[in-house]
């Protein structure tokens, strides 16, 4: 049992595509992570190149994977709990600080644990999300005033502001990059406007479809504009464009105590199949 990591996103691919795909709602995060760097290349996230890996069991099978694109947490896959503590050894000996993890629960609940036995420290909860899948589509009920269009490039300014805003308000985005975001979905039509009254109201997004999944997010309505229902239709029309373009599954996360969001997406027809965490883990503080 062991660990093989590489720079190399090709690499990565060949030897744990297939896992990733054979369960594309688990490894929802990495595949569409992976995507975007197929897409747009190493730099797609930052300077840094990013690092990925696998674990396999005594009989050869791949049951675990990652993907670090550091300053950002490693994403880790659903894994045994020895492959997440293991995994912390071998980027603890790396040149960067291991500064957090996200991904799946148990997964990313193991490899804490093991930080915090490592240094004696608490790791803090960042973010705990629940994980959906469209099962039924259901329309707003009732229908919001409005319609949605697909954004262009003459919303760019406003898509960066409000991916900020969802970044700042929801506690698991990153303080930069938003416009590396905003212009690689913009390349293939990954994000939508609910306009109402003549005037984008609310935004919703979608990732590339990858071995039949695609994800939803993240999905924003400014606070002066909410309670009125642009967000349940922003979210009901880039799930039927992503049924419509093929994807087989559709899922999205949302933050488990936010019982507003999630109530709405289970109106829409989106049921509950996993559970995702984010930690943040403290760096020592030097003597002085």
């Amino acid at each position: 049992m062991s660990w093989t990591t590489t720079d190399d996103l090709d690499t990565f691919l060949t030897a744990a595509g297939g896992f990733l795909r054979a369960r594309p709602a688990e490894h929802t995060v990495l595949l569409g992570v992976t995507a975007t760097l197929a897409a747009s290349g190493p730099a797609a996230y930052g300077d840094r190149p990013p690092r990925y890996g696998w674990w396999r069991d005594p009989d050869g099978r791949i049951t675990g994977a990652f993907l670090w694109t550091a300053p950002r947490p490693p994403v880790l896959s659903p894994m045994p709990d020895r492959a997440a503590a293991e995994l912390l050894d071998v980027l603890a000996a790396g040149p960067l600080p291991v500064g957090g993890v996200n991904g799946a629960r148990p997964a990313a609940d193991a490899f804490t644990a093991a930080w915090e036995r490592r240094t004696g420290r608490a790791a803090r909860l960042r973010t705990h999300l629940r994980l959906y899948r469209l099962d039924e589509p259901a329309p707003p009920d009732p229908a919001p005033r409005g319609s949605a269009r697909t954004a262009t490039a003459a919303d760019r300014g406003l898509l960066v502001d409000w991916w900020g805003a969802f970044a700042r308000e929801s506690g698991g985005g990153e303080p930069d990059g938003h416009d590396r975001a905003v212009d690689d979905r913009l390349s293939y039509g990954g994000l939508t406007l609910w306009e109402a009254d003549g005037r984008p109201a609310s935004l919703a997004g979608v990732t590339r479809t990858v071995g039949g999944m695609a994800r939803v997010g993240p999905v924003y309505t400014p606070p002066a504009l909410r309670r009125n229902g642009y967000a349940a239709g922003a979210t009901a029309a880039v799930s039927r464009g992503a049924l419509a373009a093929g994807a087989e599954q559709v899922l999205l996360f949302a933050d488990a105590a936010n019982r507003t969001s999630t109530a709405l997406y289970e109106r829409l027809g989106y049921r509950p199949v996993g559970e995702h965490r984010r930690y943040d883990f403290p760096q020592a503080t030097p003597s002085p």
